[in-house]
């Protein structure tokens, strides 16, 4: 299967480039090209991370809504509450 490739100009830093050239001198990538599409992919896999994790949000937050009201906590009671239990458990 054959891909259709574009061509795109991009403006690197003097300090991009010598990294990206250190790279192929190195044999870690065959091409600037190589370099540019795997950092493309792990883009897109933060992409659809951080898209995953808003929706857990979104569902979390519905969820805690739909679980109807909150209670007041005194924030003094509680912090001593969470050192008494951690204290238990050694």
């Amino acid at each position: 299967m054959k891909t259709d490739m574009r061509t795109l100009t991009v403006s690197l830093t003097p300090q991009q480039s010598a990294r990206m050239k250190a790279a192929i001198e190195k044999g870690g990538y065959a091409s600037n090209s190589e370099i540019v599409r795997d950092a493309l992919r792990l883009w897109e896999q933060r992409e659809d991370i951080r898209a995953l994790e808003l929706e857990q949000l979104k569902r979390a937050y519905s969820d805690g809504k739909a679980s109807g009201g909150g209670e007041d906590v005194d924030p003094a009671t509680f912090l001593k509450g969470l050192k008494a239990e951690r204290s238990t458990r050694g």
